[in-house]
Formats: C-alpha cells, structure tokens, sequence
C-alpha cells in the first residue's frame, strides 16, 4: 500500500485546525471541515464516505483527528493512523500547549510528524494485508481439507450403510436356508419313518405267513 493512500489529514482543538497535512490539492479541507462540525458533539469514531474517499474522525476531550483515504484502504487502517497520531499528539502537546495555540499554528511541528505516521501505517498496511492474504490461503486450503474430510466421510457412511444392508441380508438368507434346512431334515424323515414303517409291514406279514405255514403242516 502507497502513502497516496492517505489523502489528507488534520488534528483540530474544537474547530480549530492546529495543524494538517497534505500532498494533494482539492476540495476535501472543506469537506472535511464541513464534517467536523456533525461529528465534535461527544467522543465518537466517525466515518463519511464521499467521491471514492472516506473521511475519518476520531474525537475525544475535545479533540478531532482526521484522515481522508481511498476507499480501498478500508476502515480499520484509517483508524489505526488515527490513534497512532492522537497518542504521538497527546503525547507531545498534552502539556497545555495545544489547548491555547493557534489555527494551523502546529503545521511545522506536527505536519512532517503526520507524513511520517502515514508512511508507517501504509507500509505496516502492506505487510498486514500480505498477512492477512496468507491467513486465508491458508482458511481456504483448511476449508477444502475439511469439505474432502466431509466428502470421505459420507463415502464412508455409504460403504458402511452398504455393509450393514449386506450383512442383514446375508443374516435373514442364513435364517432362511436354516428354516429351509430343517424343513427337508423333517421331510426326509418323515420318508424315512414311512419306508421303514412299510418294511416292519411286510417283515410282519412274512413273518406271519411263515408261522402260518408251520400251523398248517403240523
């Protein structure tokens, strides 16, 4: 990310801009100022979009900080800029020398201060957003993982629902030749029972005609 993508930027007791810096020329100071009338009622974080720029404020005791970047930067970074540079401008003025100086009275001082924090946020940016660029390689990558884990897994549950359909079958086919099984095994002896039932017969009637045989000779 290049310092171009800070457009403009100011530090204001009230309405009164102490200092501010820019590379640029346009209309965005007025805009901006215009802004800074809505937003100084409390300690507030505030954000206007306008013409592909946002407008950033950042207000508190009094004091409004402001940076106008493209769009593209996004919102987080923009706020970033602006705490760095409240806690360096604190830091520096917090004394009371900015509570009785005078409109733009600070531009020496601060101005080249704000071009060096905007140089560290943007290059700190690009590494953050590299950063975040590998975090989500690397979420896709995990949530690809996860899908083809998902998709192994409903195969699996296939295979094993396959399984458990062929193994009740296999189960009720193993009853079924049981019962069929025993039903020949019941058949089978009932044929045994009657062919041996018919040989007691006729060894019976041979047996009676042999007897019968005797009583007649005698």
């Amino acid at each position: 990310m290049s310092q171009e993508s800070f457009i403009y930027s100011f530090v204001s007791r009230g309405t009164v801009i102490l200092a501010e810096y820019t590379e640029f020329t346009g209309n965005f100071p007025a805009i901006a100022a215009q802004c800074l009338q809505k937003v100084l009622a409390s300690n507030s974080k505030f954000i206007y979009n306008c013409d592909g720029h946002t407008f950033n404020f950042l207000v508190e005791d009094g004091y409004a900080y402001c940076v106008v970047a493209k769009e593209s930067v996004g919102k987080q970074i923009p706020i970033a800029f602006l705490e760095r540079v409240k806690a360096d401008f604190k830091k520096r003025y917090g004394g009371g020398k900015a509570d009785t100086a005078m409109a733009k009275s600070l531009n020496k001082e601060f101005g080249p201060i704000m071009k060096e924090h905007m140089k560290y946020i943007a290059d700190d940016a690009e590494k953050l957003l590299k950063v975040q660029a590998q975090v989500v390689e690397v979420k896709n990558i995990m949530m690809g993982n996860i899908d083809e884990a998902i998709g192994r897994g409903d195969r699996l549950t296939n295979i094993s629902q396959k399984a458990e359909h062929l193994r009740s079958e296999a189960e009720g086919y193993k009853k079924h030749s049981t019962q069929i099984k025993r039903k020949l095994w019941y058949q089978n002896m009932k044929i045994k029972l009657v062919v041996l039932g018919i040989l007691l017969i006729l060894v019976l009637i041979i047996w009676l005609s042999i007897c019968h045989g005797f009583d007649c000779t005698n």
